[in-house]
């Protein structure tokens, strides 16, 4: 066959030999895929996925490659290198440890919105901060204490916040000591949940009882900003889940929604038992809706879809 030669698909004749070279040659004539901006290869892929799971606990399996390359190729690119292995070397030199905290920003997925995944926030309001507060009024404990652990840009937090100050203005008699930790790894997030602005299309799935709470930003039209009120109860932290938490606890429900999607199995029975020690006896975890921890702790029970109480409830002990 010459190089012009070339079966044409219409002149099939329905033979398997005829059929079995017509396909040959498409396959040998199909385009070559289109050269990358920068090379990575299986090595170096490796080498970034080790380094990333040892400072995340995030597990990424080979088909997050295009992922990676995604993410990163905005970091070579201000370096001006051509290379993932100019990169590895940039992270195993004298700026690498600087550098970590910007390769963790990039790889963290960060979706969220304002009361995502509603019916968590519903058994927030009806369930969670009446029970508190009544415990509280009894004297069998003194503060409220609610966390929200991988809080990206602060929606999270901040309709965590609406519901607290909702049930509070429920009882003006009842002044008390109540706070929201919010904490995650990228401090890029955690800077814009600290400004508390953000695009006014973020308030689709806001209920119109709190759209008080966001008010058009000043000079900065299709923005909202949180009032201050929201802002007073919220504290912002960086937080590696898988090192030492700086906080005793405990708290009264813990919001660790789509984090640990990511881990390993290890990993994710660790914080799960880490989660339950901070929770106080009749406290709250809620998970994301991809996520499920049966069988994994047995100080939890489940109570609703992603929904689990801790089992131990004598709040006298």
């Amino acid at each position: 066959m010459s190089d012009k030669t070339v079966i044409h698909p219409s002149k099939q004749t329905g033979s398997p030999a005829r059929q079995k070279v017509e396909n040959k040659v498409r396959f040998v004539l199909k385009p070559r895929e289109k050269k990358r901006e920068f090379v990575l290869n299986d090595d170096d892929y490796f080498t970034l996925a080790d380094l990333i799971h040892s400072q995340t606990g995030i597990v990424l399996k080979d088909h997050k490659k295009d992922m990676v390359y995604g993410r990163l190729s905005k970091r070579l690119r201000q370096f001006g290198m051509t290379s993932f292995g100019d990169y590895l070397h940039y992270l195993a030199g004298d700026n690498g440890p600087g550098e970590i905290g910007m390769l963790i920003n990039a790889i963290t997925t960060n979706l969220t919105r304002f009361f995502r995944e509603p019916h968590h926030f519903d058994h927030l309001r009806d369930h969670v901060l009446p029970e508190t507060l009544d415990l509280i009024k009894q004297g069998r404990q003194s503060r409220l204490r609610l966390w929200s652990a991988g809080c990206s840009s602060g929606e999270e937090p901040y309709s965590m916040a609406m519901c607290l100050d909702e049930a509070l203005n429920k009882r003006p008699d009842q002044i008390l000591d109540a706070k929201i930790l919010a904490t995650d790894l990228d401090t890029n997030m955690l800077e814009r949940g600290r400004a508390g602005r953000y695009r006014d299309q973020h308030l689709e799935h806001l209920p119109p009882e709190f759209q008080p709470f966001l008010s058009p930003a000043q000079g900065e039209d299709g923005y909202v900003q949180a009032q201050d009120t929201l802002r007073h109860y919220i504290s912002f932290k960086q937080l590696n889940l898988l090192e030492k938490w700086p906080f005793s606890g405990p708290f009264d429900a813990i919001f660790c929604r789509n984090v640990m999607i990511y881990f390993d199995a290890g990993d994710k029975q660790r914080l799960i038992s880490r989660l339950v020690e901070k929770l106080r006896p009749g406290g709250w975890l809620f998970i994301g809706h991809s996520e499920t921890i049966l069988d994994m702790s047995p100080g939890l029970k489940l109570y609703g879809r992603t929904i689990y109480q801790k089992t131990q409830v004598d709040h006298g002990l």
